[in-house]
């Protein structure tokens, strides 16, 4: 026999709920139950389960209590128990005073910086706003927010100086405190900024099982590295673990980000002076190590290279004259040019090619180069008629005249392939052409592949296109480094979060929802106070807009 009862506007947390269903559940006589704020996915599992009566009309914010018993009398005798196993639960976790409002509990606590937001998301935007409106910063566990409501609440928090981590963020390490579901990790100088909670998790704990430790760790919500929303968060708390004098390394965890956001994120950190860990997961790295960039293969792989790193001193790098217009490559080799583009084009942007990635990279005129260029001159369309490219240089020094009389070129690279049947002296031809685009303000790097015992000296070949004022590396991953460290970091002006905030042990919050979060804080020494907080109007949705509009006049 089933039994069901209908609380309307009655707000329970879910963690509550999970743990009234459980109690009902273990009672005498019953067989099932089920305890669901009424919204038609709950509904819909409730109804898969054989537990939805006929004729139930709950809407989403009534809290639905349904429980089937080995018969009727059993049904009812556990329904007849809600209220005091209700109240158990709630004074298990209660404080002396719970505030009604989220602006009481701030004034009440002032040094409460963090807000931890885990209510239903339809009404997570809405105490989000109100928390940035009282200059806290905002965990936002709950899920269901609108891509535009996050999109507005992180431009909010930007333009204040304040953090949104979320929404669905589940993990953070704020000063030694973890917030959601974060493992306890020793206090360290590793920096963690992530996308995905399980990501940090996985990264902090590892960190720590190494022997290293947290110095902060920060989520950004899923969505926070697609294109839509640009990363704010996650600029945000790299700029912040840059500052921090208590960060020496830097981590970078995500799924694949979008190309607009990778290449953002890796700009702003090839120009930080500290090395930075990167795990981008699914996303083809551009090399192993270029500058103070490691791409890491994995999780744990992120982890082991961050503690090693995290146990040396942190090189500043030498300041360096920034790219200061296009780059343009002129490649006898077609796996070299493939290697500097598949480098170059989670960078620089936009990229073209003869032998493009992608469709958008692909070059319009092959005789012109446009914006930053890389070209495979050995490709079928260079070479009808003529000889490769390494064994006739006629073409590409044509090529290499022409990039350096455009007076928006910067930087040049070339690689040169030594060996049996290749060009006898290609420094002859080469050298004279790189000084002729040295004198005219180009910078020149060079790839020289080969041996000692190649016909063509590789030491004097080297010693000859340097002293034409090339950079001359063996391997397109030196000439890559070479590139980006000269990248110029990206235009993200915005109020710095400010650093005393995160220059603390401890953390002192005020929770909306998921008590649990509440008590989690409380037991690893934090200060925390739990709000009483109900929807809005009862839930009403009529009620709430006219609320709205009510306040936005106001």
């Amino acid at each position: 026999m089933i039994a069901y009862e209908i609380r309307q506007g009655a707000y329970y947390d879910s963690v509550v709920l999970m743990q009234l269903q459980k109690s009902l559940a273990e009672l005498d006589g019953v067989v099932d139950a089920g305890v669901v704020m009424a919204t038609e996915a709950n509904r819909d599992v409730l109804a898969a389960s054989g537990m939805l009566p006929e004729g139930v009309t709950a809407k989403a914010d009534d809290l639905l209590i349904v429980v089937k018993g080995e018969d009727e009398a059993a049904a009812q005798a556990a329904l007849a128990q809600v209220d005091a196993l209700l109240k158990r639960k709630q004074s298990s976790t209660a404080q002396d005073f719970r505030p009604k409002s989220l602006a009481t509990a701030v004034t009440q606590h002032p040094d409460a910086k963090w807000v931890l937001i885990s209510v239903p998301g339809r009404y997570a935007a809405g105490v989000a706003e109100e928390a940035l409106d009282l200059d806290r910063h905002v965990f936002l566990y709950s899920d269901n927010v609108s891509l535009a409501n996050e999109i507005k609440l992180k431009e909010k928090a930007r333009e204040k100086g304040l953090l949104v981590m979320g929404p669905d963020c589940g993990t953070a390490v704020i000063n030694g405190i973890g917030l959601g579901f974060a493992n306890r990790v020793r206090r360290g100088n590793i920096g963690l900024v992530a996308a995905s909670g399980t990501g940090l998790q996985a990264v902090s704990a590892e960190v720590h099982n190494l022997g290293g430790g947290i110095s902060q760790a920060i989520g950004t919500g899923g969505r926070d590295v697609k294109a839509d929303v640009g990363g704010i968060t996650a600029h945000q708390a790299f700029d912040l673990l840059n500052r921090d004098p208590l960060t020496d390394v830097i981590v970078l965890i995500s799924k694949p980000p979008s190309d607009a956001v990778a290449s953002s994120l890796l700009r702003a950190a090839q120009k930080a002076d500290k090395p930075v860990v990167v795990n981008f997961i699914g996303y083809a790295p551009p090399g192993r190590r270029l500058g103070n960039l490691l791409f890491a293969s994995g999780l744990s792989d992120a982890a082991e290279h961050a503690v090693l790193l995290s146990n040396e001193v942190a090189a500043v790098l030498p300041e360096r004259r920034p790219l200061q217009g296009w780059l343009r490559g002129l490649f006898s080799g077609g796996t070299l040019a493939y290697e500097m583009l598949l480098g170059l084009q989670s960078v620089l942007t936009p990229l073209y090619s003869n032998i493009p990635i992608r469709p958008e990279q692909k070059l319009a005129d092959l005789m012109t180069s446009q914006a930053h260029t890389i070209l495979d001159l050995g490709e079928d369309e260079f070479t009808q008629g003529r000889l490769h490219p390494m064994m006739d240089n006629d073409l590409r020094l044509r090529r290499l005249h022409q990039e350096t009389a455009d007076p928006d070129v910067d930087i040049i690279l070339l690689d040169v392939v030594l060996g049996e049947g290749a060009h006898p002296d290609p420094a002859a031809e080469l050298a004279p052409a790189i000084a002729e685009a040295r004198r005219a303000g180009k910078r020149v790097a060079a790839i020289v592949v080969g041996t000692e015992d190649d016909p063509q000296n590789l030491d004097n070949q080297i010693e000859r296109l340097a002293a034409a004022g090339a950079q001359v590396f063996p391997t397109v991953n030196e000439a890559l480094d070479y590139v980006y460290n000269r990248l110029p970091a990206p235009e993200m002006a915005f109020r710095p979060v400010p650093l005393a905030d995160f220059s603390q042990d401890g953390l002192t919050a005020v929770n909306v929802g998921v008590e649990s979060f509440y008590e989690s804080i409380k037991a690893q020494g934090g200060t925390a106070v739990q709000v009483d907080w109900r929807p809005p109007a009862g839930g009403n949705e009529k009620l709430m807009a006219i609320l709205a509009k009510m306040k936005q006049s106001g």
